[in-house]
């Protein structure tokens, strides 16, 4: 019950604050943005205080950890596979254009 009371706490605080900042359109827009990133980040640190803000934390700490263990090609490497799969298009390109005018010649000499 405690964490639902949170969370519509928090939703509560970011509509407040969405609407706040369309309503005030004569304030500067620097503290209009100012103030609704301090709403957004008070929203997020309420509902990170309940169960599903912190599986979901955990989940985002977890997802970094998995993002550190990439190995990433290399620029050769990346610049070897593209230049592999234009070619496979352009020949697969070929082909289909061959094939495309084939069934045309057959259809055309069918049908005269």
């Amino acid at each position: 019950m405690a964490d639902n009371i949170k969370l519509i706490i928090a939703v509560i605080i970011m509509v407040s604050a969405i609407a706040l900042f369309y309503s005030y359109e004569e304030v500067s827009t620097l503290l209009r943005v100012l103030g609704l990133l301090t709403a957004a980040g008070l929203s997020v640190f309420i509902a990170s205080k309940t169960a599903v803000g912190s599986t979901m934390l955990s989940y985002l700490r977890s997802t970094q950890v998995e993002v550190r263990k990439v190995v990433w090609p290399s620029r050769q490497e990346t610049v070897q596979t593209t230049m592999i799969v234009l070619i496979m298009v352009l020949l697969v390109a070929l082909m289909l254009w061959g094939v495309d005018s084939l069934l045309g010649w057959g259809v055309r000499a069918l049908t005269l």
